[in-house]
Order: C-alpha cells, then sequence, then structure tokens
C-alpha cells in the first residue's frame, strides 16, 4: 500500500495567554507539576476557550510548553477532570512529552487518588477491572460495558466513615472517568459527583467532588531519577473528612 499525507503546517496556538495563578508543585527546564485546583478545565475546549490550565501556563510558560498533542493542548500529556483536584505533569519540549507518554503508556507512571465513596465497603481492599466505554444510554458519560477498553483500579481503605468510606486508589489504566465508574459499579458512587450519582442523599452538603490526585510518580526525562510529588488535600476535602467522622 501506498499512504500520501500533507504535514499540517505549525502554526501558533489560537488561545491566550492568561496571567492566572498557579500552585507550581516543581519546575525545570523540562516539566512543570502544578496542583490543579477545583473546576479549572485542563485545557482549551468548546465552552472553555479561556481559564483553563493551558492559557495559565501560555502565560507563565510563554514559548516553552511541547507540541505534540496540538495547538490547543500544549505541554499536555494527561488530565484530570475539571471537578477533579490535584497534581499534574505538563512537559516544556517535544522529547520530554514523549518520554513521559511513553511511561503512560506502559502504565509505569504511579498515580494514586484519595477519594470519599458513599457507604461503607465490606472489605478493606480490592481490585476493579470492568471495561470502560461510552454509556450506550447517555453518550456524554462513560459506563462498565462489554465492548469497553480494559481498564484496572485498585483501592484500599484509609478510613472508615460514618456512611462513607476514605480510600486510597491507584491507577493502573487511564480511561475517562475512570475511578468515578468504576466504583460506581461496585454501588459506592463518590460523593459530589453530579454526573454519575446526582441524586444521592448524604446527612451533610458535599460541596464538591471528592477525588483529589494525591500523588504522582515518573522518571525525570532528562536525569533519569524517580521523582515523586504529592498535593496535599484542600481545605474542602478536609472538612467534609471530618464532618463524616
Amino acid at each position: 500500500d501506498e499512504i500520501y499525507f500533507e504535514p499540517e503546517e505549525l502554526r501558533e496556538p489560537d488561545i491566550i495567554a492568561q496571567n492566572i495563578p498557579i500552585d507550581i508543585l516543581y519546575e525545570d527546564q523540562d516539566i512543570i507539576v502544578v496542583n490543579k485546583p477545583k473546576q479549572m478545565v485542563v485545557h482549551p475546549a468548546p465552552g472553555h476557550y479561556e481559564g483553563t490550565l493551558v492559557n495559565a501556563l501560555l502565560y507563565h510558560c510563554k514559548d516553552s510548553l511541547s507540541g505534540i498533542n496540538g495547538v490547543m493542548r500544549p505541554g499536555i500529556v494527561h488530565r484530570i477532570d475539571q471537578d477533579t483536584t490535584g497534581v499534574l505533569v505538563v512537559c516544556k519540549n517535544d522529547k520530554a512529552h514523549q518520554f513521559i507518554a511513553e511511561q503512560l503508556a506502559v502504565h509505569s507512571i504511579t498515580r494514586t487518588y484519595h477519594a470519599i465513596v458513599w457507604n461503607n465497603l465490606s472489605e478493606e481492599q480490592g481490585t476493579i477491572t470492568g471495561a470502560i466505554g461510552r454509556n450506550p444510554i447517555d453518550r456524554k458519560k462513560m459506563a462498565v460495558v462489554p465492548n469497553g477498553k480494559p481498564s484496572r483500579t485498585e483501592w484500599h481503605v484509609l478510613e472508615h466513615l460514618n456512611g462513607a468510606t476514605y480510600l486510597d486508589v491507584h491507577l493502573l489504566t487511564g480511561r475517562t472517568h475512570q475511578i468515578r465508574v468504576h466504583m460506581l459499579s461496585i454501588g459506592h458512587p463518590l460523593l459530589g459527583d453530579k454526573i454519575y450519582a446526582p441524586n444521592l442523599k448524604t446527612p451533610v452538603r458535599i460541596p464538591r467532588l471528592m477525588l483529589h490526585a494525591y500523588t504522582l510518580a515518573f522518571t525525570h526525562p532528562t536525569t533519569g531519577k524517580r521523582l515523586t510529588f504529592c498535593a496535599p488535600l484542600p481545605a474542602a476535602f478536609e472538612d467534609t473528612l471530618q464532618k463524616f467522622r
């Protein structure tokens, strides 16, 4: 077979740099590690062309962001949901981007989340392996479906609460809404999840989605050293924990 194509011409991003404060956990010439706040979208998309992490990074890093993922996602090698807080690594050049992306592909990056789920789990730890794909009824949602992509989530209990459970969750794959869908599939949806558990009745008000990207560990693209970063729990998360204790 012969395949003909014309490479797309490189062009400047059609997005603006905005002076938005960023909680930087670490930065060097290759990467920048940030603690993303809630309600911040990672990169521009329909309905969210301003106020994103990329808008803030363009102002902070100027021209120092990788271009592999296109003009709308400079530097972005992985994402977390808009309502999820926590640690995220961004790449400043294509070499670093490829190196981090390869680690993601072979699952050598360690990603752990802290979550508060509804009700008490009967076991102290477990693994969920349900394949994840588009919900056949609501295409805006994901679901455990027979023809979905293989997905694996490990969890263990950090603390049993009154009517809820505080978990440490380890992602072994990186599917859209993976933790939210997997925990829902075993009858323990995340507290504050307006998409997958909007009608959950709780004894206290839940101010946000109770999911936080707590730690991220990977090998540095230049030094080869294994780095681990931790984003402290937000105040609203800590406050909710106290209310359920």
